[in-house]
Parts: C-alpha cells; structure tokens; sequence
C-alpha cells in the first residue's frame, strides 16, 4: 500500500471522529408514576416523599444500625383527595418482612397507620427472604386502610401528618433466626426510615 493510500485512509478516519457528535453526559430520567391505577397515562411529580436511611432510624438502647440499605418512599394524590398512590423503593437492603407509614415526629417511635409492604393489606411477609431491591411494593391507599390511630378516619387525616412532618417511613427486617437486633438484615423494629414530607401539588 502506499503512503498516499494511507495517508488518505487516516485523514478520513480522522475526519469521522470529529465530526461525531458528542455523547449525552446527563442521565436518563423518567417519570416514577407514568400510569395511573386505570392504566391512564400521566406524568406528575409525587406530593409527598422520603429518602430512606438507617440514620434516621430510632434503636433500642445499645444496639447500633450499622446498615447501609437505602430507599425511598413516594406518594401521589388523586385530583380528588381520595386516593394516595404510592411506591416503596430499596436497595442494599435483605430479610424486608414489613414495611409501614407510622405517626410521629422525626426522632420518636410512633404507632403505625398504614402498612406498605406486603401490601396495603394488614400482615407480614415472611422472614429470612434475602436481598431484595428495586420498587418492592406499589399501590392505592384509602380511608380503609388506615389502621392504629387513624382507623374509621377520613384519608385526610393522613394527608394531615404528612403535610405536617408527623408521619414517617419505616422499612423492617427479620432474618428469621433469633436473637434479633444482629445488624443488617436483622432489624425487626426497623431498618431505614425517613421522614415524610409534602414536595408540593
């Protein structure tokens, strides 16, 4: 081959790579809720939401959370007012049994008034399940799932603490095997937990 062939051959070579176009350097997004519970597409940002870390977790006296599970938990209210659609997201995190919103203020234990994961419904999963990540669990809350100190109330009184900052997140793990309270992945009284607060709409 000669030297004009080549010469030729890397000048065009050359000539590609500039005139490519440069690669995107921002992440992809795309919207948490992209449907609604008829299968109706939308796109809205969340009204209330919590990052969820074992550093807001309340522990029993001598026990150390040394987890390094993280989540979050996103809720979405109906135009209406008479549903909260919601999304429990994790990651890191092994042995989730259960999984709630419970009514207190940053920094204090609280009773629970809504169960999350499984589901809605009142029950525990099972123990000792392993690792799990991703959207765990997704539904609708209503007036008829509240429990504890909201049972029999309007959705409203719900939609109150979390406006308010008295609601929060807790994400609880069991490995099945006693004692309890042996680190991570073994934490039946919580995990991580954030609390919740109104992100607008």
């Amino acid at each position: 081959m000669s030297n004009t062939v080549v010469l030729v051959s890397l000048s065009s070579l050359l000539l590609a790579c500039t005139t490519r176009s440069a690669e995107p350097t921002n992440p992809l997004t795309v919207p948490v809720f992209s449907q609604s519970a008829n299968g109706a597409a939308h796109a809205r940002s969340a009204n209330f939401g919590t990052p969820l870390s074992s550093r807001e977790e309340v522990m029993p006296t001598g026990v150390v959370n040394s987890s390094s599970a993280v989540g979050n938990a996103i809720f979405d209210l109906s135009p209406d007012g008479s549903q909260l659609g919601y999304q429990l997201i994790v990651a890191n995190i092994e042995n989730v049994f259960q999984a709630h919103i419970h009514s207190a203020p940053s920094g204090v234990n609280g009773g629970i008034v809504v169960w999350l994961y499984p589901s809605t419904a009142v029950g525990a999963g099972p123990t000792g399940g392993g690792r799990i990540d991703g959207v765990i669990a997704e539904g609708t809350i209503t007036a008829a799932n509240l429990v504890g100190s909201l049972t029999g109330q309007p959705l409203s009184s719900l939609i109150n603490l979390l406006s308010t900052g008295g609601a929060y997140v807790n994400v609880h793990t069991n490995d099945g095997v006693a004692p309890t309270n042996t680190g991570p992945g073994d934490f039946p009284g919580g995990e991580i937990r954030g609390q919740v607060e109104h992100r607008g709409h």
